[in-house]
């Protein structure tokens, strides 16, 4: 028996395939302003905790500056969001709620190091990725003009990270 390399299987399969590829790289600014949230949402938190746990004084300022910028742009979200009748989650991502969790329970010598790197490199370096792909490729006006505003301050927040001493030692 041969087989044809048209078959109805196989073709089933490759739609499937060639689908599932579109649906993953397409942009959605729901999507965006969603994950845009949950961003926010882990990056306050995770600097609340920085503020209380730190023995750094550069991490304390570096987190009480989080907490007043991202609590600032997450406002600015919510009021996109609802102008766009989009609903935001209330809490960060599974994910990031299982980064927050050992960031808070992690061995409290290296808190400093955990939390500027896991929420003061590697989210913003996340962060960064998401709002350039809206700010390229959001088809909402207002929202690709907000991620767009809002990309300097990300990009700051990211070398005032990898400034911090604690991101000094050990290159």
């Amino acid at each position: 028996m041969t087989t044809s390399l048209f078959s109805p299987a196989r073709c089933a399969v490759g739609v499937f395939l060639l689908s599932a590829a579109l649906q993953a790289s397409a942009y959605d600014d729901r999507d965006f302003l969603k994950h845009a949230a949950q961003s926010g949402q882990a990056e306050v938190v995770a600097s609340k905790l920085a503020e209380t746990r730190s023995a750094s004084p550069e991490v304390k300022a570096f987190a009480q500056a989080m907490v007043a910028d991202h609590t600032k742009v997450n406002e600015e979200l919510k009021a996109l969001a609802a102008k766009k009748q989009v609903d935001l989650p209330d809490d960060p991502s599974f994910p990031q709620q299982t980064k927050l969790k050992t960031l808070s329970t992690g061995d409290a010598a290296k808190f400093d190091e955990r939390y500027a790197k896991q929420f003061g490199i590697a989210a913003h370096k996340d962060t960064l990725r998401l709002f350039e792909k809206a700010a390229a490729k959001a088809e909402d006006p207002e929202v690709k003009a907000w991620a767009a505003k809002t990309l300097p301050a990300l990009k700051h927040h990211l070398e005032m990270a990898q400034a911090l001493p604690v991101n000094q030692k050990k290159k």
